[in-house]
């Protein structure tokens, strides 16, 4: 074998998932190749505070022919399409082999408003508001979770058409369900195996002192020299990376790091408000990425309903085992008009990626905290105050 020293920046090579068990190829010496395929529209900018024809925006008419509240903050309702409906529900029926079986699911989905303006987003919202949408969270994961019948509360934000978001208005979306679906459930399977096989370290430990996947991921991301590494920003209490294993270009894990916490209704005023600035912090730099209104799918994965009672004390509880967690999933790969799909090999063999992590991490950790539109909000007020036409016409 040829004496080739290893270099991660340009050698294909996999690397492995641990909260999944599945690999990712990495081939960063294919960012050069030229693109001739599909653009994407861009993104609208340029929305309305009010939408009379908005299903979501306060005092319109849903298209269930629900009207909404004339809301000031957040609002919550039911999903006028929900896709589980409420118990009771049939009895699965007979296999007809097998190899087929059915499994009746029960649940509900609702969706949250987080604002009233239709024209923003988590982006550009002040981080009191975004506090009041991880509080609505809350509240429907308690409400959700403590429902007979209910084994998982999924929180989850489509921003952008590219996404799927059928409309503009910011809003998120809740489905609880009778099962644990299958991507939550793979996580929370390895994150128990990791804490029955895996010695403690120094960091910050999960239920019953033993050890925690990702406490002991992130403790050691958070030691890398940030030149080398994969941490995009953090606070004092929460981190954003672009994981080890990221399969979408510019993918995001956004966790806490100085302990272990397996929900969002476990966190303290101050670990709530971290949350809320890291959100906006995370969010502002997407949108600056590309001078665009980025999309992704975004998710919150925790303890699959909330505790029932205080019996069991937080520390010896097996069922915190979770660690709190969101993935954002940004489609956008090099431009705001050219995205990445998942595809060919990707959907026969397993994902691929050109850009390594490090070097998605080192561009947005590159990118300005503030708001490109707000940027370009304050030149225009200093040109007007200057007698200058911002336009320069």
């Amino acid at each position: 074998m040829a004496d080739i020293q290893f270099d991660p920046s340009t050698h294909p090579h996999r690397r492995l998932n641990p909260l999944t068990g599945e690999h990712v190829l990495v081939s960063p010496h294919r960012t050069k190749r030229p693109w001739l395929g599909q653009t994407e529209p861009p993104q609208q900018s340029n929305l309305p505070q009010y939408d009379p024809q908005c299903y979501l925006c306060p005092g319109n008419t849903r298209a269930g022919g629900q009207q909404n509240e004339k809301y000031e903050h957040t609002m919550v309702f039911e999903n006028d399409y929900a896709a589980v409906l409420p118990p009771p529900g049939p009895a699965a029926p007979p296999a007809p082999h097998p190899l087929l079986t059915t499994e009746p699911v029960q649940g509900g989905c609702d969706v949250i408003c987080f604002h009233p303006r239709h024209d923003l987003t988590l982006a550009r919202l002040p981080r009191k508001d975004i506090e009041r949408i991880i509080d609505a969270w809350s509240a429907i994961y308690k409400r959700r979770g403590a429902q007979e019948g209910i084994k998982y509360v999924q929180i989850f934000e489509n921003k952008g058409a590219m996404m799927g978001c059928s409309n503009p208005h910011p809003h998120g979306q809740v489905w609880s369900l009778s099962a644990v679906p299958t991507l939550p459930a793979t996580e929370l399977s390895n994150l128990k195996k990791y804490a029955s096989s895996t010695p403690p370290s120094d960091a910050p430990r999960g239920p019953l002192g033993r050890a925690c996947l990702l406490c002991d991921y992130v403790h050691f991301e958070v030691s890398v020299a940030q030149s080398e590494g994969r941490v995009v920003l953090k606070n004092e209490h929460w981190v954003a990376l672009v994981p080890w294993w990221a399969i979408w270009p510019f993918e995001i894990m956004l966790l806490p790091y100085k302990r272990h916490v397996p929900s969002i209704v476990h966190l303290t005023a101050e670990e709530k408000a971290a949350f809320a600035d890291i959100l906006s912090q995370v969010t502002v730099r997407y949108d600056n990425l590309f001078s665009c209104s980025f999309a992704y799918s975004m998710g919150i994965h925790q303890r699959p309903v909330p505790p029932q009672s205080d019996a069991i004390p937080e520390d010896q509880d097996e069922e915190n085992v979770a660690h709190l967690h969101l993935h954002f999933a940004p489609p956008l790969l090099r431009s705001a008009s050219v995205r990445k799909f998942l595809v060919g090999f990707e959907l026969m063999a397993e994902p691929q990626r050109d850009l390594t992590p490090e070097q998605a991490a080192q561009r947005l950790r590159g990118l300005s905290d503030v708001h490109y539109l707000n940027v370009a909000d304050n030149a225009d007020n200093v040109s007007a105050t200057r007698g200058v036409d911002p336009t320069n016409s």
